[in-house]
């Protein structure tokens, strides 16, 4: 039977490339965007595999809404994936309340309610694929960005417990950890505080700058990494994470080296903290 897939986020970046690529391959898809007319040409390449679905992730009757239609016209949903996000530049003490509140709203909350609506159906069919998009963010933090770092570790934390829980009923998820690829992420899709503190401009400030700098210019190529996640989906064995670009593999390993380094440290210190044994 044909895999149908729910896609989060498709009027740009990964979520768009997916599906594209997705339909390509003769897959079905629910194409969810906040705006239907932004995948009104996606739809309209693939009028018999794909719909297009009104999407706010941060809204409950759109979340319901947009399973029930994909399950009402394809019947099924073997694959979901958590696309929609976006990010935020700004240092700790400089961030917004209400900026940071809905961050988390998209990246953490919508996605997590997302998987919730989802699950039931996946549970019945005891089988699917959940892919959500993380980031390198969410092994290792950035000055600049810690408020988005911590809306990536959730997204990690989520999955890990996630994947434990529902691998003995035939779901399987991934989480998707790129580094930087030429998405809309570093430009209209971050958001930034308007407030500059001086002792964070070696800092918070540089980082951001850097970031904001080499967008459009990023060493990741979408088409690849979209590629890999369909290679995710297709694989018998799939990885609980798939690092994106060399930059995130790296980012990675230089995290495990820090963490290493720390635990090995510290060993007698972290030992000592038990009772006695008697």
């Amino acid at each position: 039977m044909e895999k149908v897939w729910l896609i989060t986020g498709c009027s740009t970046g990964f979520g768009r490339e997916l599906a594209k690529q997705v339909l390509a391959k003769g897959y079905k898809v629910a194409v969810a965007s906040r705006k239907t007319s932004d995948v009104d040409d996606i739809v309209a390449a693939y009028p018999n595999t794909s719909i297009a679905v009104k999407l706010d992730v941060t809204v409950d009757a759109e979340i319901k809404s947009s399973v029930a239609q994909t399950m009402a016209h394809f019947g099924q949903i073997d694959v979901l994936v958590n696309n929609a996000g976006i990010g935020y530049f700004g240092s700790i003490e400089e961030s917004e309340e209400a900026e940071v509140r809905k961050m988390f709203e998209i990246n953490v909350f919508g996605l997590a309610k997302m998987t919730q609506e989802v699950l039931p159906h996946m549970r019945k069919q005891r089988s699917g694929n959940i892919l959500n998009i993380a980031s390198i963010a969410g092994l290792r933090s950035f000055p600049g960005v810690g408020f988005y770092n911590a809306t990536k570790y959730a997204v990690d934390g989520f999955s890990e417990a996630l994947a434990k829980e529902v691998g003995p009923l035939g779901i399987k998820v991934t989480i998707i950890a790129p580094s930087g690829f030429r998405t809309d992420w570093a430009g209209r899709s971050a958001n930034e505080s308007p407030a500059t503190i001086a002792d964070y401009a070696e800092t918070a400030d540089k980082n951001k700058d850097t970031i904001r700098g080499i967008s459009g210019n990023q060493a990741g190529d979408p088409v690849r990494a979209v590629k890999a996640m369909i290679q995710v989906v297709e694989s018998e064995t799939p990885p609980m994470r798939l690092l994106l670009g060399v930059a995130a593999l790296r980012g990675a390993r230089e995290k495990l080296e820090e963490l290493k380094n720390d635990f090995d440290t510290w060993a007698s210190v972290t030992e000592g903290a038990d009772f006695p044994k008697s």
